[in-house]
């Protein structure tokens, strides 16, 4: 930069020497367009080709979410699911619901409703208290499926006056151990 903007001021010129850029030709451009259209013309299309459907918006019945869908797809779904429109989540969410159990569609179905019907009503107008609750779920589930309470036992050598195994036991400090060498630092100097 120039100091105080003197030199950028007095050697900016107010007319442009530029030339225009040169004119491109469109010759090649119409022959293009004229060559496409040629072999287009030249092959028999078919003219009874199925109308384009036009898509419509679908709000899944589970979880609320909008799809934009035609109305085949909405048709084949709401076949698949008695008569209620899902969208491909909760799709994937009914199918492992029938893997568990044991292929009733109908059961799957509901049992995933409900769900997302607990999770409208609560998980988004209170998310913590949502988040919560699903940790007592699974801690609930983890206690049915190993047979004991929800709380781990302690393993400290101070319960039943044994040490178990495979649990980590402290046998002393290591406080003494450190002063004891802090007093012979201090005495050494």
């Amino acid at each position: 930069m120039a100091p105080h903007g003197d030199a950028v001021v007095s050697s900016y010129s107010r007319t442009n020497n530029f030339s225009k850029p040169p004119r491109l030709s469109t010759d090649g451009l119409h022959r293009t367009v004229s060559d496409i259209s040629f072999e287009l013309s030249k092959e028999a299309l078919d003219p009874k080709l199925p109308p384009i459907s036009e898509v419509e918006d679908a709000k899944c019945e589970c979880c609320g979410m909008s799809e934009e869908c035609t109305p085949e797809y909405i048709k084949r779904i709401r076949e698949k699911f008695s008569g209620k429109w899902i969208c491909g989540l909760c799709g994937e969410a009914v199918k492992e619901e029938l893997e568990k159990n044991g292929g009733k569609r109908e059961e799957a179905l509901s049992a995933h409703m409900s769900a997302c019907v607990r999770f409208n009503k609560l998980g988004r107008a209170y998310p913590v208290l949502c988040q919560a609750n699903a940790m007592r779920e699974i801690l609930k589930k983890s206690s049915r499926l190993e047979g004991r309470g929800v709380r781990a036992k302690s393993i400290s050598p101070r319960d039943n006056g044994s040490v178990k195994k495979g649990g980590i036991a402290r046998s002393s400090s290591c406080i003494p151990a450190i002063t004891k060498e802090m007093n012979d630092l201090k005495i050494a100097n």
